[in-house]
């Protein structure tokens, strides 16, 4: 198993120190007083349990842990603390004993942690920078002995608008084996936590009534309500910091505030609204739904479509009214007019989707006329689903004409597109779904068309809040996304993400209607003048903004300036992107090496296609076949980050699709965003190019922790690699074992807008 260590020594009885335990997951940990040829108590359970009663929390953790070695073991137990809690006070037990604890500051923590770093140039505990700390001395262990800690404590839960916010310090991942740097300064990986520990974390909550369903940016959570009581557990084991969001019942809909702070920036924000499970729909709708039975929809995907089409007329309400229309070489309608969803209207539509065959070409323009061709009152909300599976081969075939020709008649019509299989015009349908405050959707090639719609038919069933907009902050609030806030449906919670000025008391307002009336939600918090609570909000925020750009570029045609703006935003927050690490001078440099004979570099021709010699934008993209529906499949869900998982769920992409390249001279890595290749033994970030002002900066000295604490997109790539090279906009930073031990403030302010660049300093 994995563990930590720290020694409350002075630095040359810590140059003493051999063989070291590895850095843990989970919570506490056991650190060694005296080393005696090895260190070896690992944690084998961690079982972690909350009662939340009003705004208070009462934490029991419970673990334990097994000395593996032939030696006594004997140290000091230490348990990290969110430095943002409040505490009442704790207590600590080994068994029956209790032991004598103190807690520290997350300033003291910070240099405790530092030190840890320092020693074991393992920088896996960077990522606890900001907690706090508590420490105890534990007693003894035997050599294969096996004992359990209990600590006890009570946390004020802080409002959140209006909401409870609970925050949770977990561990790290991963991090160096026993002292040192592995081949070419890469650091050994330690066993995952999630393989070698029994974790179990679990919230409970006897008046669970109160509260709406919960939500969580940082962890995947499970939710049962039994009777009055609430219980919430996490589905992962704890790794980094835990953020879980508890609205308020109260109005129809819930709304929690979160807010992120960087000294000398713009703040960050994000903003939650959770409509009450129970709501009824509020607002009838006009639903019109648009089927391709053109001749290649024939078969397996026609009978999946029809099965689609009677999932969502089951879904209607009596209140709805519905169209349905197909099309191929022409249109075909069955009912000229909106249709009661009720009695006999319902029977005779299910009578024709069975009668639906499959033949002839694709008439898009004719759909789409017909499919705008009636309004619908303002006290009812108008949606249209929209499915293909071609491309126009009948009427206009020019998919930007199509799209102006469909944006100008949408109107109010909230329009959801699926693109069924690959022979789909991307620019086209994800135009389609921008143009109302819908979506765009893909179905692969074997994917069941009819689960994917009957999910949508599923989350729009019930309207709860239209036409929504935000306003507030001491200043005024800008670059919120999605850029369009969609409708607020019963049972789904809208998650918003912005940046604000100004610091002090605000508010925050979102508006909407409800059945063609105006309404307002509103919530009280404190816009911070500098704040580290709650650091994952950038990244989320930044992913999210990728998306839109990426939509952009896809959409609206590619630009230098575009594809730049994209790069230097993925760079800033350590994001994947098709253009951050991929405008490199030379194609063999990339890989370090020649390509062979008759070879081909596959990952690079597939995001910068027709790249030739020298660094060059890409031509425009191709609107249709496997690989554009698969980029606006990814685009789409960058526009859809709700939780760091997300953003892990990108990165593994990436570096799925780095393994798979096996024409690559020489090994790779792809981390924070950023590709990284062998040269000379150290680890270079793909995009630095030879002749940049290179500066060296010692690891783990004063300098180190301070670029980490300034540019804190550098840590995933610092927590993984050991000598390396990582290019900013004007400089490269090359870490290693010489360069600079120390820096002013002034020095460390211009090597970091150096570093990002005047406009990636934002």
């Amino acid at each position: 198993m994995l563990s930590m260590t720290w020694m409350k020594r002075t630095w040359p009885a810590l140059a003493l120190l051999g063989a070291l335990a590895a850095p843990a997951a989970g919570q506490g940990w056991i650190e060694p007083g005296v080393n005696r040829g090895g260190f070896a108590v690992d944690k084998t359970r961690s079982d972690v349990r909350l009662r939340v009663e009003g705004r208070v929390a009462h934490i029991e953790v419970s673990e334990w842990f097994i000395n593996r070695g032939r030696r006594l073991a004997e140290g000091d137990y230490l348990y990290p603390l969110p430095g943002e809690a409040v505490f009442q006070g704790f207590s600590l037990f080994q068994g029956d004993a209790e032991l004598r604890g103190e807690i520290m500051s997350a300033e003291r923590a910070r240099e405790i942690y530092e030190e840890i770093v320092r020693r074991r140039a393992d920088p896996a505990l960077i990522e606890m920078a900001g907690q706090g700390l508590l420490r105890a001395r534990v007693f003894p262990i035997q050599p294969g002995e096996e004992r359990r800690v209990t600590l006890r404590y009570t946390q004020v839960l802080e409002r959140a608008g209006n909401a409870l916010q609970l925050l949770y310090a977990g561990g790290v991942r991963g991090g160096a084996n026993a002292a040192g740097v592995g081949p070419a300064g890469e650091r050994p990986q330690t066993r995952p936590v999630a393989e070698e520990v029994e974790s179990r974390f679990e919230v409970r909550i006897e008046d669970g009534g109160r509260f709406l369903d919960p939500f969580s940016p940082t962890h995947g959570l499970s939710v049962e309500r039994d009777g009055g009581e609430l219980s919430i557990g996490v589905e992962e084991a704890i790794v980094g910091r835990l953020s879980l969001f508890l609205p308020l019942r109260g109005d129809a809909v819930g709304m929690s505030v979160a807010t992120h702070r960087p000294a000398g920036e713009d703040g960050y924000f994000m903003l939650m609204l959770s409509p009450d499970r129970d709501t009824e729909a509020v607002e009838p709708r006009d639903m019109t739904v648009v089927l391709d039975v053109s001749g290649s929809m024939s078969g397996e995907k026609i009978e999946q479509a029809r099965q689609a089409l009677h999932q969502l007329l089951g879904t209607l309400s009596r209140q709805d009214r519905f169209r349905l229309i197909a099309f191929s070489n022409a249109v075909h309608r069955q009912s000229g007019d909106w249709s009661p969803a009720s009695g006999r209207a319902l029977d005779r539509a299910r009578e024709w989707v069975d009668d639906l065959v499959a033949d002839g070409g694709t008439n898009i323009e004719a759909a789409l006329n017909e499919a705008f061709r009636l309004e619908s009152p303002e006290e009812r909300l108008p949606v249209v689903i929209f499915l293909t599976d071609g491309l126009p081969s009948v009427g206009e075939q020019s998919p930007e004409r199509l799209a102006d020709r469909a944006e100008a008649r949408a109107g109010r019509a909230r329009v959801f597109a699926f693109g069924v299989g690959h022979d789909v015009n991307t620019h086209l349908l994800d135009r389609l779904g921008q143009a109302g405050r819908g979506a765009t959707d893909y179905v692969q090639p074997g994917e069941n068309v009819e689960r994917v719609m009957s999910l949508l038919a599923t989350k729009i069933r019930h309207p709860v809040l239209t036409d929504l907009e935000l306003s507030g902050g001491p200043m005024g609030v800008d670059e919120v996304y999605p850029v369009r806030i969609p409708d607020l449906f019963a049972g789904e919670e809208l998650v918003l993400f912005g940046r604000f000025e100004g610091e002090g008391q605000g508010q925050m307002t979102v508006s909407g209607r409800r059945r063609g009336d105006g309404v307002e939600f509103s919530t009280e918090l404190m816009f911070p003048e500098s704040s580290e609570s709650n650091a994952y909000i950038p990244r989320l925020w930044a992913a999210r903004k990728l998306g839109h750009l990426e939509r952009q570029l896809w959409t609206e045609g590619e630009t230098a300036s575009l594809a730049e703006e994209i790069r230097t935003l993925a760079l800033r927050y350590g994001l994947p992107s098709r253009y951050t690490s991929y405008l490199v001078e030379e194609p063999t440099l990339v890989a370090g090496g020649a390509v062979p004979p008759g070879g081909t570099r596959p990952l690079l021709d597939r995001l910068m296609p027709g790249r030739g010699g020298s660094a060059q934008m890409a031509p425009a993209a191709a609107a249709s076949g496997a690989e554009a529906v698969q980029a606006a499949r990814e685009a789409r869900d960058r526009r859809e980050t709700t939780s760091t998982a997300d953003i892990r769920r990108d990165e593994d992409r990436l570096e799925s699709e780095l393994q798979a390249t096996e024409r690559w001279a020489g090994p790779m890595k792809s981390l924070g965003g950023r590709l990284f290749a062998q040269r000379g033994g150290v680890w270079t970030d793909v995009a630095h190019r030879e002749g940049r002002r290179v500066v060296e900066v010692e690891a783990f000295s004063s300098a180190y922790f301070a670029l980490l604490n300034a540019i804190p997109e550098l840590r995933p790539v610092l927590r993984e690699l050991g000598a390396v090279v990582v290019a900013g906009a004007e400089v490269s930073l090359r870490i290693g074992d010489e360069g600079l031990g120390d820096m002013s403030t002034s020095e460390l302010r211009e090597l970091v807008e150096d570093f990002r660049g005047v406009d990636g300093a934002r």
